[in-house]
């Protein structure tokens, strides 16, 4: 049911956090991670392959590290993503982003710098 590409990335998601849902505090996952709801804190992906996807209701109020992030929401605070960022068209972002690979679409903003990773990046942990 939750299957993982062959080349390591994370292709299905693992868990969800619906609509309507507010979470407070670190949010630490691994695999795949939808958000439809709020989070004010900070979210890591722990070891191993990670997909985050922010649907265009999603906020996050904090700093997100994670390998593969898709967003058509909206992040307030630094974003470090390890592998590959897409921005789909309503994403916002309104703080630094550190990535390796980006793909923006017409109308995504990212209000901060961009910091293109020349080295693979490691996951933080904490």
């Amino acid at each position: 049911m939750f299957a993982k590409k062959s080349n390591g990335g994370v292709s299905q998601i693992d868990s969800l956090i619906g609509k309507g849902t507010r979470i407070e505090g670190v949010l630490r996952f691994t695999g795949g991670l939808h958000v439809d709801g709020e989070i004010s804190g900070r979210v890591i992906a722990e070891s191993g392959p990670s997909k985050l996807v922010l649907s265009e209701h999603a906020k996050v109020d904090g700093d997100v590290c994670v390998g593969h992030l898709v967003i058509n929401g909206t992040i307030t605070g630094p974003v470090r993503v390890t592998e590959f960022l897409e921005m789909q068209p309503k994403a916002r972002i309104v703080g630094d982003v550190e990535y390796a690979s980006i793909e923006m679409h017409q109308g995504a903003v990212i209000e901060g710098r961009l910091l293109l990773a020349k080295e693979p990046i490691p996951e933080k942990s904490d």
